[in-house]
């Protein structure tokens, strides 16, 4: 039984005809910059995230490096970030000119280990970004109390977790910025690259908002350099249908997550691999994916390699930490050794809104067959 990661045809074709026709009057309506639509979406994600301001934008990495330009974050800055996540997280540190200060992961989440951030302040240090890996808040209260004592800017990275919440307040709501991504694969995902910069600070979000058009503010008048970081509108349109349907998409995830990790216990699996444990009554886990880890790299590319030839597709997240990297990796850069074991032994199985339990099991089985079990 071939099953992919994702399929989105499971998650469109029930709302074909909305998005048809939200598409035929965007472009009946031949404006497709901003606009209406963006705004329209911009409000309708202010209120569902519980935040002041929700600045549409070209994509989750922009939302990033809009963020880090909005607090004037540059050269000779220091922020910290997990080195276990996506590029973008870093990268957008390092492309204006700043340092992006690395630390290790908590193996129980793979969220950063807040101890570390702790330790990693220095007088350089300007912002802190934690992620919400997989869609599983970092731990946010002993962060924010820190942050606000030392003066450091915190913006979440919130790309995986849209929807994710803390004690009822949306990841992404909790810190100076939150930033998301709707690529087509997140839980709100997009029809091409698009994400989202929120903040409930005025003036933060006035700042950013002219940042997004070339730092115009009116229309050819640049108080600041800035980029052209827009959400196009036909995106907003599209985007702004399947909103409504978030929370069914990832209780849809989350019921995904049940199963797996029920239909493992009775295969007898959970010795042979490391399970995501459900999160706390507090918190509410999208599982934008759902991560096992192996006992080393031999055992996870060779069960890789079995699922693949079953027809069962998997996924790494991810295979070097970002202080591995070429563009990143030097020699004062410390060892962080349980994302170094993370990026060799973890391994993404399918998870998405209208996975059925058929399928789910078909998963486990093979794993269960790799096993001998």
């Amino acid at each position: 039984m071939p099953i992919p990661m994702l399929d989105l045809k499971r998650i469109h074709d029930p709302i074909a005809a909305d998005l048809r026709n939200a598409f035929d009057q965007t472009l009946s309506q031949n404006s497709y910059i901003l606009g209406a639509p963006v705004q329209q979406f911009e409000a309708q994600c202010a209120e569902y995230l519980g935040v002041k301001h929700a600045i549409g934008v070209s994509s989750g990495s922009d939302a990033l490096l809009l963020a880090l330009m909005a607090l004037e974050i540059g050269p000779g800055d220091e922020v910290i970030c997990p080195t276990y996540t996506f590029f973008a997280t870093a990268g957008a540190v390092s492309r204006l000119g700043a340092t992006p200060v690395f630390v290790d992961l908590d193996p129980a989440t793979y969220n950063w280990d807040l101890e570390q951030v702790f330790a990693a302040r220095t007088s350089r240090t300007k912002a802190v970004i934690p992620v919400h890996l997989f869609g599983l808040c970092a731990e946010m209260q002993g962060l924010s109390d820190w942050a606000e004592k030392y003066q450091i800017a915190v913006i979440e990275d919130a790309a995986q977790a849209m929807g994710a919440t803390v004690n009822g307040k949306q990841a992404g709501s909790l810190g100076d910025f939150g930033c998301y991504s709707f690529f087509p694969s997140k839980n709100l995902g997009g029809f091409g690259d698009g994400g989202l910069l929120v903040s409930s600070d005025d003036s933060l979000a006035e700042r950013a908002r002219i940042l997004r058009t070339h730092g115009a503010k009116p229309k050819y008048h640049h108080a600041f350099v800035g980029g052209n970081f827009r959400l196009d509108a036909l995106q907003a349109a599209l985007l702004a249908i399947k909103l409504p349907h978030l929370d069914s998409y990832i209780s849809q995830r989350q019921s995904v997550a049940q199963y797996y990790l029920m239909a493992f216990q009775r295969a007898s699996l959970q010795e042979a691999l490391f399970l995501p444990r459900l999160p706390d009554k507090d918190q509410n886990h999208t599982f934008n994916q759902f991560v096992v880890r192996l006992p080393n790299q031999a055992t996870r590319d060779g069960l890789q390699a079995h699922l693949k030839q079953e027809g069962v597709a998997s996924a790494i997240y991810y295979p070097k930490a970002l202080h591995q990297q070429d563009c990143f990796a030097t020699e004062s850069i410390p060892a962080l050794p349980q994302a170094e074991r993370a990026a060799q032994t973890t391994l993404a199985l399918p998870i998405f809104p209208g996975m059925q339990q058929t399928e789910i099991d078909e998963v486990v089985g093979q794993v269960a067959s790799f096993f001998g079990i």
